[in-house]
């Protein structure tokens, strides 16, 4: 059941004075027997409120992050974050690397799978609060649940995120890049569950000046009720148009493949199918003295989690607004409504401060 948000979003406006908090942006370097150590990290305070019957407003940690990085020399390098948010510590990047040339580098350990381009983005970079646009007391999304978007359907279904294993990246004449990963297939800080491993690989060329396209490709291994091994098959594309903090930034993207946990009639793994575009526009502001640049965005996001079945999938429209304070301390509105094909249109307002050091 849908309810007016006008009394709750002037609650979380008035609440979110307490939330800002104006950084400059910097980082620390410390020099400990031969290697050189970054230490960083982000702090995300989040304000969420749904129009779903019964979803509770929320203030939480986002993310509590903090990384070293780790240089010895032009060959080896490495790289530590820990997030700990959700009263708990959980290691998120943890890896070697052997920069062999720019051409060829082979990283080992935990990162992010080479996949989808919003997913590569960096929190700290991303103007949408939530990459799944996630609503409170919506989990409707045949398969992976919550919401039929873009980021939900990658992430859930084992496409995108971070694993454990093996990396292959690197660019040709800064016109060309490819990154080729190996993993478990498990996820973050988990062993692996058979024998199998997880491929998935992307690469991107830059055909005019400031405008990427990219492909991508995923094969991933799951267990099924008997732990029998299969795989999920998912590919897709997209195009990175600008930059960020710099006027006009659009990204695009398309994916389709095995829903591995939905089945359809005959027994088969479920295909499914979404696509997303997000746009922004940097306007600094040069004025003012405590924002350095404004910026709206919006995004649309469709997902059908079974293309053999008629109406079960649903749009998420976002749109949003960004407050830059200096580098990428901000503080941002999103405004998530899903429209679902069958069911009513609920949404999730969300205010979000970025703290990034």
């Amino acid at each position: 059941m849908q309810r007016s948000l006008l009394p709750r979003l002037a609650a979380l406006t008035l609440a979110s004075a307490m939330l800002i908090t104006t950084q400059a942006e910097g980082q620390v370097e410390i020099k400990a027997r031969d290697a050189t150590i970054t230490v960083g990290g982000r702090l995300h305070t989040q304000l969420t409120t749904s129009t779903v019957e019964d979803s509770d407003s929320d203030i939480f940690m986002r993310r509590a992050r903090l990384y070293v990085g780790v240089v010895v020399n032009d060959f080896l390098e490495g790289r530590l974050q820990t997030d700990f948010s959700g009263g708990s510590a959980d290691l998120l990047d943890a890896y070697m690397r052997l920069n062999f040339s720019d051409r060829f580098r082979v990283t080992m350990g935990q990162f992010k799978r080479a996949f989808d381009l919003f997913e590569m983005s960096s929190s700290t970079r991303l103007s949408i609060i939530e990459r799944d646009g996630r609503v409170g007391g919506v989990s409707t999304c045949e398969g992976p649940g919550g919401v039929c978007s873009f980021s939900r359907l990658t992430e859930k279904l084992g496409y995108s995120g971070r694993d454990i294993g093996l990396k292959i990246d690197g660019a040709f004449a800064e016109k060309i890049s490819y990154s080729l990963t190996a993993t478990n297939g498990t996820g973050i800080n988990v062993s692996d569950e058979n024998g199998a491993k997880s491929f998935s690989g992307r690469v991107g060329v830059e055909v005019a000046d400031g405008v990427t396209v990219g492909a991508n490709l995923g094969v991933h291994d799951y267990l099924d009720d008997t732990d029998d091994t299969h795989y999920g098959v998912a590919f897709g594309g997209d195009v990175d148009i600008g930059g960020w903090q710099d006027g006009l930034h659009l990204q695009v993207g398309v994916v389709a493949g095995d829903n591995w946990k939905s089945l359809d009639a005959a027994g088969d793994e479920a295909i499914f199918l979404t696509t997303q575009a997000v746009a922004t526009y940097y306007l600094p502001l040069t004025d003012s003295p405590r924002f350095a640049g404004i910026e709206p965005v919006a995004r649309i996001s469709w997902g059908d989690p079974d293309t053999g079945v008629g109406d079960n999938g649903g749009l998420l429209v976002t749109p949003g607004l960004m407050l830059y304070v200096v580098g990428r301390n901000k503080i941002g509105f999103n405004w998530d409504i899903y429209s679902p094909q069958t069911g009513g249109t609920e949404s999730s307002f969300k205010f979000q401060t970025f703290l990034y050091f």
